[in-house]
């Protein structure tokens, strides 16, 4: 087999496969790289029983012929060579990797014992990859890392009437993204991990999905994934969205977040990150006291609602990134000071984070 192909190319669909495929396991075979050719191009597979991916990447090949290679091992080598067109020799149990003036002899795997990996060829629904990824960047920040949060530690998708929803959450905070879509899709919950490597590999076109027993099937032009899901009920996170608003504020997004940035350098790192937010007469007073001293910032804002003002406290790190997906105006709503907050796009744009606050 003789194969021809882009450094870029090759380089960008192991870059995929990497992430996926483990350096270490105790079974040899989940560390390789499972390589299909055909006359139109290679099919990259591999599998951390999480998620199983397998990408495509178009090549001139002659006399086609299927091999596995160690898969980190393998996409080093490509990275590290010296011309922009690789050559791919297989001669028996060794392939020959070659570019400019760099030649590589790496021994394959055993074909026959890697284990088999099959994706759906019919979707059962289609959603835009483009809006997908995004609403899922929106919310990443939320979800849980700690072990023992379980679904916590996952992203719910939901299907709508009006659309389709993500929803993450640590139990302290819920970011939310609605985004158009359509088709009678089943709500899912995705682990966060698994959320990443989607988002990595959606671009443009449309992302079909296909349902299975405890699994989600994600087919793109280029790229195949089976992903594990979560078992277990999402809580009820719209039982914590503020209903009755008493306190409204507009300003720039951009200006908020330098602000929060500026005094949470003094915040209590013991104590929440915690920063005050004073709201009266159309200034937003933020301030943060720690062990070396106190920090104050004043902003210009435009205010609303049946409250003259309001004093209320966050987690700075949480404020940080629920402002995070917000572009131009944020639009802050306050229902007491003991209540959770919302901050939202003044916009629109289908983003929302509601955040606890901290006792003041």
């Amino acid at each position: 087999m003789n194969v021809h192909v882009t450094k870029k190319i090759l380089s960008e669909g192991l870059g995929l496969l990497e992430r996926v495929v483990p350096s270490r396991s105790s079974n040899p075979l989940l560390t390789a790289l499972k390589v299909e050719a055909t006359e139109a191009g290679l099919t990259l597979s591999g599998t951390n029983l999480e998620i199983d991916l397998s990408c495509f990447v178009p090549a001139e090949i002659r006399d086609p012929q299927n091999f596995v290679v160690p898969a980190h091992l393998f996409a080093q080598i490509v990275r590290n060579l010296g011309g922009e067109l690789v050559e791919l020799e297989l001669s028996g149990a060794e392939l020959a990797v070659r570019a400019g003036g760099s030649d590589f002899k790496l021994q394959t795997g055993d074909l026959d014992a890697y284990p088999p990996l099959s994706f759906p060829s019919q979707a059962d629904v289609s959603l835009d990859a483009t809006e997908l990824a995004r609403a899922f960047s929106s919310v990443r920040y939320a979800a849980s890392n700690e072990a023992f949060q379980a679904v916590f530690r996952g992203i719910k998708l939901e299907h709508r009437p009006e659309g389709a929803r993500v929803v993450a959450s640590d139990g302290y905070r819920v970011a939310i993204r609605d985004f158009p879509a359509s088709g009678d899709g089943r709500n899912l919950i995705i682990p966060a991990r698994s959320v990443d490597e989607l988002i990595r590999v959606l671009k443009d076109g449309e992302a079909r999905f296909t349902y299975g027993d405890g699994m989600l099937s994600v087919t793109t032009d280029r790229v195949h994934m089976n992903l594990k899901l979560l078992d277990g009920d999402f809580p009820d996170y719209e039982r914590v969205i503020p209903k009755d608003i008493k306190l409204q504020v507009t300003l720039p997004a951009t200006a908020l977040k330098e602000a929060v940035n500026r005094v949470a350098v003094l915040a209590d790192k013991n104590a929440n990150n915690r920063v005050e937010f004073l709201v009266s007469e159309g200034k937003l007073r933020l301030a943060a006291e720690g062990d070396y001293g106190r920090a104050q910032d004043t902003l210009e804002v435009v205010q609303g609602g049946t409250e003259p003002a309001m004093s209320l406290a966050f987690n700075a790190r949480h404020v940080l990134d629920a402002l995070g997906p917000i572009e131009g105006e944020a639009e802050l709503l306050f229902s007491g000071s003991t209540s959770p907050a919302i901050f939202r796009a003044a916009g629109g744009g289908g983003y929302m984070a509601v955040m606890v606050t901290l006792r003041v």
